[in-house]
């Protein structure tokens, strides 16, 4: 073979000669996490400003990917539908949104922010899973209430919420991120009920 034909063959036998095996294009679905309250109300004179410190996530639930509960109890991370940022991160703004919106603080404030906070709430995510064998999906949140003093934090109330959605057997991964949303906004609604006799 000369040259000027090793040439002309070359892209043929680059064509047919591929390391890398042929593979469908999936693309990735991404899904937000933000359950809203349903009204808004207005705060009461005097009420005080909550300062919400950054939701954190128990391991397992730091992952982009839908989480899946499996019929034995096992864990499935959904590798080409996510959420579209870490779920803690999504959690800490619907929180104040939703707490904001409920009338029992004046304020609701973001950690790191310089305002005068009577009281703190510290969270973490414990439970964010869709359970389609179980017909539905869970949300979890757990953490402490705290009065800010002048030397120090006291523990007001330890708290620990979950909420429900239903969901079907054979739901696919939209059905999944929106149950989710919907059983995350339960145990928020659960939580906002817990702090208002504490927030006085």
């Amino acid at each position: 073979m000369n040259r000027r034909a090793l040439i002309t063959a070359l892209p043929l036998l680059a064509a047919g000669c591929s390391i890398f095996p042929d593979r469908p294009y999936v693309p990735v679905r991404r899904y937000p996490l933000s359950p809203m309250r349903s009204s808004l109300q207005g705060a009461r004179p005097g009420a005080p400003v909550l300062l919400v410190r950054l939701v954190r996530a128990v391991p397992g639930l730091q992952d982009l990917g839908l989480r899946r509960v499996l019929p034995d109890g096992s864990y499935e991370i959904l590798v080409y539908e996510e959420w579209i940022a870490p779920p803690a991160g999504m959690v800490d703004a619907a929180l104040r949104a939703w707490l904001q919106a409920s009338g029992l603080f004046s304020a609701v404030v973001p950690q790191g922010s310089r305002a005068d906070a009577s009281l703190v709430l510290e969270l973490q995510l414990t439970a964010l899973e869709a359970m389609p064998a179980w017909g539905r999906a869970r949300a979890g949140l757990s953490g402490v209430l705290l009065r800010e003093e002048r030397l120090a934090s006291r523990v007001v109330d330890t708290l620990a919420v979950t909420g429900e959605a239903p969901l079907a057997p054979d739901a696919e991964a939209p059905a999944m991120a929106l149950a989710m949303t919907q059983a995350l906004g339960v145990a928020i609604a659960s939580l906002e009920t817990r702090l208002a006799p504490l927030a006085r």
